[in-house]
């Protein structure tokens, strides 16, 4: 796994770690700070094992860590909006306008400025080679009159301060998204210490599939923000905006620059549920045996001054009013931004945040074969839509089912006990009053059918924010922390459960407590009525069905080839840990277009692809007799 969000870097459970801080043991705490201290240029690990402060102050990584502390705390997870442009000067926007001209109004102005299709009554004079002047009869006259709107939502999960993605390779106008999935895939390659070009040569090019993608593409300035504002904004659009901004392109950035993949790709969108639904498409792919390794994942920046706004007109977000009148405030302090999540209480909505992550999914015989290390297991994923719907963002029906299957499921592989007992649930939680209702009685009701007395529910969107697509990409990888460490985290913003939740059998808590789990389930309510549950087992639990597959034999040799990938995914992450990044960007490596292939009845044989494309293709229907 790999990836980046409010929290740190996916890799080695860092983000996972910022998430359990305070229950962890005093080393586990200081690695955590120490790592997220140099992710965000408070401080860099050298080669040879020292380290340096900002200002180049070689000192002892414990006294880095106490000069940091504060720092990494107040400025990672959600906090107070870090662009100034939602500071106290305020959005730049534009008002209309029609003004009464008493007189006639006479303007200088420079040629190339000078609007090409001009009312008839203007009158132009030239004064020289690049200025006009402009007489504008007495009249109406509309304009648009630059202004500053206060911000009215200044809450949001951002990345740790300090940490650039598109800093860390040579990045052209990338959209921020993608410059986050260039990264996450990186990431998540370094993670799995295995060489993807020594994986890849072991495979049929075309046993290899990405799905990969987001919830509503990329609308920053560089890609389809900027491109849809460009007229009204007086900016030209660039050759770049369009293509960028599609929703698939974290794949195809993946398979043109990342891994030079030739096999199956795409992107399935199902709004926040987007995570799951394309970890569905990989699942898919393995157990019908159409690919061997799927590389799955997600990328939003949605942290945009009109993505928020549009939220906010919708109702959905928790804006500086609803948080002041929740808490009876006249001002609120960052602490209170630090705040604004609050799943499962009293809430007044969501809290918007970017993130990418990324996992690496493999058929278990290649697993065993390989030395993969095996972080979990995913034996299904659960999509169902609402069905007739009241409006398009409210709750429906879909998620009981999809839920309802994923226990039945986990049940029929782990038996009654491990579910009602060493399960737990990784709920979408995203502080609205609706969602915390309504998903809350999706969990009593499927806990009473399946005899669970206080099913433990962490909600990690109260650290991280709600990143709409990739959301159940950070509660996955969260959830694989809580396998590693025996963690559930709590949920710190919850003061106490709203009275109208439905909290009889639900074990909501605060503090993180120590959980030894089997299985975790992975929730989903997206707008639109995408649903989706994921089933997540641990290692402990997929070790032992390796074992009941392919025998102790098999699993004792992985074991033993387990040890080489260990060790190289000790030495990404020992580096990852001192701020030494080097995200794997490949532009314009190896390109090939056609004429290079040799092509038989058979196969296609790839220059740079150690084993050809298998033309072999499975008939159902029989041959049709001539």
């Amino acid at each position: 796994m790999g990836g980046v969000n409010p929290a740190g870097r996916t890799s080695g459970h860092q983000a996972f770690r910022r998430t359990v801080l305070d229950a962890l043991p005093a080393e586990d705490q200081a690695r955590t700070l120490l790592g997220l201290a140099a992710m965000m240029r408070l401080a860099s690990g050298q080669e040879d094992g020292s380290w340096q402060d900002a200002e180049g102050h070689t000192l002892d990584p414990g006294a880095i860590v106490e000069q940091t502390r504060q720092q990494v705390l107040d400025h990672t997870l959600i906090r107070r909006i870090e662009d100034p442009r939602f500071n106290d000067e305020g959005l730049p926007a534009n008002r209309r306008a029609s003004l009464a001209l008493d007189a006639p109004l006479t303007f200088r102005i420079r040629r190339r400025q000078l609007p090409q299709d001009l009312p008839t009554t203007w009158q132009v004079r030239e004064l020289d080679r690049k200025l006009l002047e402009v007489t504008v009869p007495a009249g109406e006259m509309d304009v648009m009159l630059p202004e500053h709107r206060p911000a009215q939502v200044r809450a949001a999960g951002q990345l740790p301060s300090g940490f650039e993605p598109s800093q860390l390779y040579r990045s052209v106008h990338h959209p921020r998204g993608l410059s986050m999935a260039i990264f996450a895939a990186s990431d998540c390659l370094g993670d799995s210490g295995l060489d993807w070009d020594t994986l890849r040569d072991r495979l049929d090019p075309d046993e290899v599939a990405v799905y990969a993608g987001n919830s509503i593409g990329q609308l920053d300035d560089e890609g389809w923000g900027g491109l849809l504002k460009s007229f009204v904004s007086g900016k030209r659009a660039t050759s770049k905006q369009m293509p960028l901004g599609y929703g698939q392109m974290p794949a195809d950035f993946l398979n043109a620059y990342v891994l030079g993949s030739v096999g199956g790709t795409g992107a399935a969108m199902g709004a926040c549920a987007s995570f799951l639904y394309n970890l569905r498409l990989g699942v898919d792919d393995l157990r019908a045996g159409r690919r061997r390794v799927v590389m799955v994942g997600t990328a939003d920046a949605p942290v945009t001054a009109e993505i928020i706004e549009g939220f906010r007109t919708m109702g959905a977000l928790a804006d500086d009013d609803s948080l002041r009148a929740l808490d009876a405030l006249e001002l609120l302090t960052d602490a209170d931004y630090q705040r604004a999540c609050r799943p499962f209480a009293r809430n007044c909505g969501f809290t918007i945040a970017e993130s990418s992550q990324f996992v690496m999914l493999m058929d278990d015989a290649l697993a065993l074969e390989v030395g993969a290390e095996i972080l979990g297991s995913v034996p299904d994923v659960f999509v169902n839509a609402d069905g007739w719907k009241r409006s398009i963002s409210a709750p429906g029906i879909g998620n009981y089912i999809t839920l309802g299957k994923a226990a039945s499921l986990v049940r029929e592989m782990l038996g009654e006990q491990a579910l009602r007992e060493r399960t737990f649930v990784q709920a979408h939680g995203t502080s609205t009053p609706k969602n915390r209702v309504t998903e809350s009685h999706v969990f009593d009701l499927v806990a009473r059918a399946y005899g669970i007395e206080a099913w433990p529910v962490v909600a990690v969107k109260a650290f991280v924010g709600h990143s709409q697509g990739s959301a159940a990409g950070d509660q996955l990888t969260n959830a694989l922390g809580s396998f590693a460490h025996g963690l559930l985290p709590g949920i710190p913003t919850l003061d106490a459960v709203a009275d109208d939740v439905h909290a009889e059998r639900l074990r909501l808590s605060r503090e993180a407590m120590r959980f030894s789990a089997d299985a975790a389930f992975i929730n989903a309510k997206g707008f639109g009525g995408n649903n989706a549950t994921g089933v997540l087992l641990s290692p402990a639990v997929t070790e032992r069905l390796l074992m009941q597959r392919h025998g102790e034999a098999a699993v004792a040799a992985w074991q033993v080839r387990r040890e080489a990938t260990r060790e190289a995914a000790i030495a990404y992450r020992r580096q990852a840990d001192q701020g030494r990044f080097a995200p794997r960007y490949r532009f314009g490596e190896g390109v090939l277009e056609g004429p290079e292939l040799t092509l038989s009845d058979t196969e296609i044989q790839i220059p740079g692809y150690a084993r050809p494309v298998s033309l072999a293709v499975d008939n159902p229907f029989g041959r049709l007799e001539e």
